[in-house]
């Protein structure tokens, strides 16, 4: 079934969205706050991941809590901190929680961050991840197998 920003994107109209960014920590007063603020205002939330390289609660915690605050939530997932494994399997585990909007990015530079010791990933860049919500929604893993899963994902040019 078509999500409410599918249908949206599809209706011609101009689309809204905001970004939303998890908090540096469990701390999700103000996050649910500003989820309540903009549910009604805007056509989805992107919930970010770790954006500008910074550690935060996870983008598939704070989804879960748009979706729970009654908002249209766009997953982002960016490549720089997981390998295809993990990648795949938090695909596999936001589809299963109803998540269908997926935003795929390469990611910022670690050197942006608060943890300029890290090693980046980069296992796959956001066309490959593009390519890999495809391949799973053929009911498909990199390595084979079948499941169902149904994603409305775009990726960002650079």
């Amino acid at each position: 079934m078509p999500t409410k920003f599918k249908k949206a994107l599809e209706s011609g109209k101009f689309v809204v969205t905001s970004e939303v960014a998890p908090p540096k920590g469990t701390n999700l007063e103000k996050f649910e706050h500003h989820i309540d603020l903009l549910k009604d205002k805007v056509d989805a939330m992107n919930v970010t991941d770790h954006q500008s390289s910074v550690m935060r609660y996870p983008s598939l915690g704070g989804c879960l809590k748009v979706k729970d605050g009654g908002g249209e939530v766009i997953l982002q997932m960016t490549c720089r901190d997981r390998n295809r494994l993990a990648l795949q399997a938090d695909l596999l585990f936001a589809s299963y929680m109803g998540i269908q909007n997926v935003l795929c990015l390469t990611g910022d530079s670690i050197i942006l961050g608060d943890h300029k010791d890290a090693k980046s990933v980069f296992d796959l860049d956001s066309s490959q991840l593009l390519e890999t919500v495809r391949t799973l929604e053929k009911a498909k893993i990199l390595a084979a197998t079948n499941w169902t899963v149904r994603f409305h994902s775009a990726p960002v040019p650079l």
